[in-house]
């Protein structure tokens, strides 16, 4: 019996996706929840704690290229269901975690298999999606990240004050299963998918680039490295990605300590800077085909103004020392989440804009890991600043660092580039 036709399933597709970035950002997310508690119980210090961070984002940054690469070469469908697997029970053993070097292993391992999840999405969506609908579905599957740190707070600090901290971890990696088994089972790409209707298939397939349509060839790094482009995604990657890292990993911590926040109130309020970057990851995402319609300006200059506006609101941040009450500290948290979203879904978008289908996977993958390089360095520093003269200084660099990411993109990303073709490919059709 055939399978009955869904309109507009590549929606219900990247809101699979979306599902499974919320789990992933949740249980990254759990540890900046619990991290009041676990300073306490493991008796562990602010620079051991920035250690434990820093022992995700250096397996993560490590790892992203690698899973990217991966994706590309098995299928995102069982190379993300392997990963999920994977950091779902590296999760579920923090709750074994007896002081901070056996939490940063298991952070460590954690962050390995969650490398694959941004790649993953933005597989998804060059498979799925045509070229003008990409920043909008980048930024619905990109929205997960802020669900999943927005559901940290109140979820974990409730399974904390109702049982333990080690059944928020538990609690928290044990769903992923659930999505694993509910991605195998609809997931396929729109080639195979028995639910797609026809001129659904063919919409995709006719608002995709040439290099996108027929390409089979293998990802090549030596080829995205030697590229211009790929330089002009990765070297902002590496300054905006500290920002986002620090308001996932630091803000109940920063609640805490400076701004004297007890427990129940974190849980009441550090969700809402992630309610904000919700907002940032819509909004960023249908951006860029408004300033295409409304600005006649060409794709990737409506990517780079995005970027160039979530770099503007980025400055908000650097005033968090400013200010007196911890609420107004969190609403300039909120501008900085929103800002930080806006601009990342286009940067992430950029790949599929200049790289063929075959290598997304590998080039996010890559400038993944270059995001994740600025984001480990710069928590060690925050583990050894913060302590010692504070945290304002280190808000500005953030605010600065992605006004400088914004100029990068400008001056190396030309808004007439055409995707890149393959060199294989050039070399048949000149043959």
């Amino acid at each position: 019996m055939a399978k009955r036709k869904i309109a507009g399933l590549r929606w219900w597709i990247i809101g699979v996706v979306m599902l499974g970035t919320v789990l992933n950002y949740l249980t990254r997310s759990s540890l900046s929840a619990a991290a009041p508690t676990l300073k306490e119980q493991l008796h562990i210090s602010v620079e051991q704690y920035s250690y434990v961070v820093a022992a995700f984002q250096a397996c993560y940054t490590v790892m992203q290229p690698v899973a990217g690469f991966i994706l590309d070469s098995i299928g995102v469908k069982i190379g993300l269901a392997i990963f999920c697997v994977a950091w779902s029970l590296s999760n579920m053993l923090h709750g074994f975690a007896g002081n901070w070097q056996s939490l940063a292993f298991f952070r460590g391992l954690m962050g390995m298999a969650e490398a694959a999840v941004i790649p993953a999405g933005m597989k998804s969506v060059t498979e799925w999606f045509p070229a003008k609908e990409r920043s909008i579905a980048t930024g619905w599957f990109n929205i997960g990240s802020s669900i999943g740190a927005m559901l940290a707070p109140p979820l974990v600090i409730g399974c904390i004050t109702y049982f333990n901290w080690q059944t928020a971890f538990l609690v928290t990696g044990g769903l992923g299963f659930f999505w694993v088994a509910l991605w195998l089972f609809f997931f396929r790409t729109p080639a195979e998918h028995p639910q797609i209707t026809e001129d659904e298939r063919q919409y995709i397939l006719n608002g995709q680039e040439a290099s996108h349509k027929s390409d089979t060839t293998k990802p090549s790094i030596k080829q995205i490295v030697s590229r211009k482009e790929f330089w002009g995604i990765a070297i902002p990657k590496f300054l905006a990605e500290p920002a986002w890292q620090t308001f996932n990993f630091w803000i109940p911590l920063y609640l805490s300590t400076v701004r004297h926040m007890d427990l129940k109130s974190i849980a009441m309020f550090a969700w809402i800077p992630f309610l904000a970057a919700d907002l940032g990851c819509i909004v960023g995402g249908y951006l860029s085909p408004l300033m295409m319609k409304y600005f006649k300006v060409s794709l990737l200059t409506s990517r780079k103004l995005v970027v160039v506006t979530g770099a503007i609101c980025m400055l908000a941040p650097a005033m968090i020392g400013m200010v007196a009450s911890p609420y107004t500290a969190i609403a300039l948290f909120c501008v900085g989440t929103f800002a930080h979203q806006t601009l990342s879904g286009s940067l992430i978008t950029m790949s599929a804009d200049v790289f063929p289908k075959s290598m997304v996977g590998t080039v996010n993958g890559l400038t993944g890991m270059s995001g994740y390089l600025g984001a480990t360095i710069f928590s060690l520093i925050v583990g050894v600043v913060a302590s010692k003269i504070g945290y304002d200084p280190l808000f500005v660099c953030l605010s600065l660092f992605d006004v400088i990411g914004a100029v990068v993109v400008c001056m190396m990303i030309k808004s007439s580039s055409s995707p890149i073709i393959p060199e294989s490919k050039t070399e048949v059709a000149t043959a």
